[in-house]
């Protein structure tokens, strides 16, 4: 079975909507400012954005909010062609780890994965057609270490559950991933070396 070319789908709706004159709304859900700043960089151009940081899986406390506070430095120092918006979302860690019950011990990459992104995903679709959204994306498909096509799967999922159309994307493409290194280098942006969430972290320190 042949693999989805999700970069291809994406030029395709950029290029129609380019063709229509217009500047579709998308509402990014976004995990960092690393993640974010080449997807942003690249999709700014073509819709009007707003960031939504939501990430409950994310541990300790003090990581969420450096992280929420270099998204929120990089929206603001990044010149972008059309204006980026911002909404941070609720920081709840007790809705993951009811999601992730069951499968802590879960290597990262597998179903625990899966059951975080279907959890903030499906946040994020609520939000965006709550608020009249035509698109919604996440900024997660650009790791090397993400599963791009479970990512869509659920995402697309999520958005037609809210009546709104999910952005196909594979942000790795393109030199999407290396362009995210060189903003970083640019903006100086915080990196962390583990995904988020308490069981990534163990993972990472156990590798060191």
């Amino acid at each position: 079975m042949n693999k989805v070319n999700y970069q291809k789908k994406i030029d395709l709706i950029i290029e129609e909507n380019l063709n229509k004159g217009r500047l579709p709304s998308l509402f990014l859900h976004a995990c960092c400012a690393p993640c974010s700043s080449y997807c942003l960089e690249y999709l700014s151009r073509f819709f009007d954005i707003t960031v939504f940081y939501y990430n409950p899986n994310i541990f300790p406390e003090e990581e969420y909010e450096k992280r929420a506070g270099e998204i929120k430095r990089f929206i603001n120092e990044f010149p972008a062609e059309n204006k980026i918006k911002l909404i941070l979302g609720d920081y709840k860690p007790k809705v993951f780890f009811e999601a992730a019950k069951g499968f802590e011990t879960v290597p990262e990459g597998g179903e625990r994965c899966f059951r975080c992104f279907r959890l903030r995903l499906s946040k994020a679709a609520e939000k965006a057609a709550k608020l009249g959204y035509e698109y919604l994306t996440t900024t997660l498909t650009i790791s090397p270490l993400k599963n791009a096509e479970k990512l869509n799967e659920i995402g697309e999922e999520c958005a037609e559950n809210y009546g709104i159309k999910w952005l196909p994307s594979d942000f790795k493409k393109k030199n999407g991933y290396k362009r995210s290194i060189e903003l970083s280098r640019e903006y100086n942006l915080y990196r962390q070396n583990f995904c988020g969430c308490v069981y990534s972290k163990r993972e990472s320190e156990q590798r060191t």
